[in-house]
């Protein structure tokens, strides 16, 4: 274990084996350290925040702190529960729940880039990325290996699904469905994301029928529940073509309608 001199931890603190905090960095009296956590200079780790080994925090990063919300009360009882292998890039925030017993999740190999935040009830999954100034509001869920981009904003109580990617500066008001690439302002579908898809090693068939389902349920002008029969009666039910129609049909704020070629979106 290594800490600085200048560094600041609260004697009732837990540190695993191997961790090391930089200089003038803080550590508050709840924070658990996991093994080989390694925190940098000016960086807060502070409430009651539990962070998984191998996470690393680079400069000015503020973790746990109060939620963004203005019906918190001091001394409500909120956690952020943080998993294994992150990266929080520089000026990174994230903040616990809200409501006495409110929690932020954030599971492991995630990638926060600088200046991101991660508001009061997120739930983020495995692997997942966010941009330079990607920013979540309340109670929102980032399925696995979600990828946001840069200066990108989400709206509160949205989900983004499963190996979806949203652009850069996208607005984003509604969920975004799993496997899809999205961007705009207010973000829209532009199809499937072939890319992660193929470096997720996804069969080939399965990436067929993810094609032609986005097809019928993003651009053939049917409403959501035509849409997802027509689905249902063409496509084996894949474990991702299952996925898909579950997460739509669960939505309570709707989904991304379809971006054609003609700059009309396709609603769902």
């Amino acid at each position: 274990m290594t800490i600085h001199s200048t560094a600041i931890v609260h004697p009732k603190a837990k540190l695993g084996k191997g961790v090391s905090v930089g200089a003038y960095s803080t550590i508050g009296e709840h924070v658990v350290l996991g093994d080989q956590v390694q925190v940098g200079s000016f960086c807060v780790l502070t409430g009651r925040t539990t962070v998984g080994k191998n996470c690393s925090f680079f400069t000015g990063t503020v973790i746990g702190s109060e939620p963004q919300d203005r019906k918190f009360k001091s001394e409500e009882k909120v956690y952020l529960e943080i998993g294994e292998n992150n990266i929080f890039r520089e000026y990174v925030t994230a903040n616990p729940g809200t409501g006495e017993g409110g929690k932020t999740t954030i599971g492991n190999d995630c990638l926060f880039m600088a200046y991101s935040h991660v508001a009061h009830d997120c739930v983020v999954g495995h692997g997942c990325v966010l941009a330079n100034v990607a920013t979540l509001a309340g109670h929102v869920t980032l399925e696995d290996m979600a990828v946001l981009g840069g200066l990108a904003a989400v709206h509160q109580f949205v989900r983004l699904g499963t190996m979806s990617i949203v652009g850069g500066c996208s607005k984003v008001v509604q969920d975004i469905p799993p496997f899809s690439t999205c961007d705009g302002h207010p973000a829209r579908v532009y199809g499937l994301n072939s890319i992660g898809l193929r470096r997720a090693k996804m069969p080939v068939k399965t990436v067929a029928a993810l094609r032609k389902a986005f097809k019928i349920l993003f651009y053939a002008g049917l409403s959501k529940t035509h849409a997802i029969e027509r689905v249902k009666k063409e496509f084996p039910l894949l474990p991702e073509i299952e996925h898909l129609i579950s997460f739509i049909k669960a939505s309570k704020r709707g989904v991304c309608g379809g971006k054609t070629d003609f700059g009309h979106a396709a609603e769902i």
